[in-house]
């Protein structure tokens, strides 16, 4: 089984690629191939609504998206992560997912698994994460379920909280790893 983590962070080894490499070690422990796509250091461009996907099935900038594309063929299972900004997901994060819009026509996505992870320093988890696993469903995934880490500096989150009662924002993140696993598991 291969499980893919996508990070929508600019910052790199910030706060969401951390919880990402915990859920990526989990999976890797249950015997499960990774890879990652970082949008720190990548290009990609918004979509810039040509309609071009929905004629050919996929989408014709050619940058960074190209190789994300690859990366989401080859899993079964895929983490969306991002950081919260302004109460929603990073403007990388959406980028990436509005260009999957080019994923609609074919439904390459439907039936593999999603699990999402947003990282705060105060509030907007909640609405971020509402907006990934609405994204999920929307490309017919399904959703094995969420995680949250508070934490404004680098690193905050390896000590901070998580989002459910009496967790660390790690345990959630090993938690929505083996919960990925199991299902995707489950699914085959």
């Amino acid at each position: 089984m291969r499980v893919l983590g996508f990070a929508g962070s600019p910052r790199k080894k910030g706060n969401t690629e951390i919880l990402l490499n915990e859920i990526l070690d989990v999976a890797r422990k249950a015997g499960c191939e990774t890879d990652a796509f970082l949008m720190s250091g990548k290009q990609v461009a918004p979509c810039d609504a040509c309609g071009t996907c929905f004629e050919l099935g996929t989408c014709i900038v050619q940058d960074d998206m190209q190789e994300l594309y690859t990366k989401m063929e080859w899993a079964d299972a895929i983490i969306f992560g991002s950081p919260v900004y302004f109460g929603s997901v990073s403007a990388q994060t959406k980028a990436a997912m509005d260009r999957m819009f080019a994923l609609l026509r074919s439904r390459s996505l439907k039936g593999k698994v999603a699990g999402t992870l947003v990282v705060t320093r105060r509030v907007g988890a909640i609405q971020a994460r509402s907006l990934l696993n609405s994204f999920c469903i929307a490309q017919g995934m399904i959703v094995a379920g969420g995680a949250i880490g508070y934490g404004r500096e680098i690193g905050d989150v390896l000590t901070g909280v998580g989002g459910g009662i009496e967790m660390s924002a790690i345990d959630e993140a090993r938690l929505l790893g083996s919960n990925v696993v199991e299902l995707a598991r489950r699914l085959r």
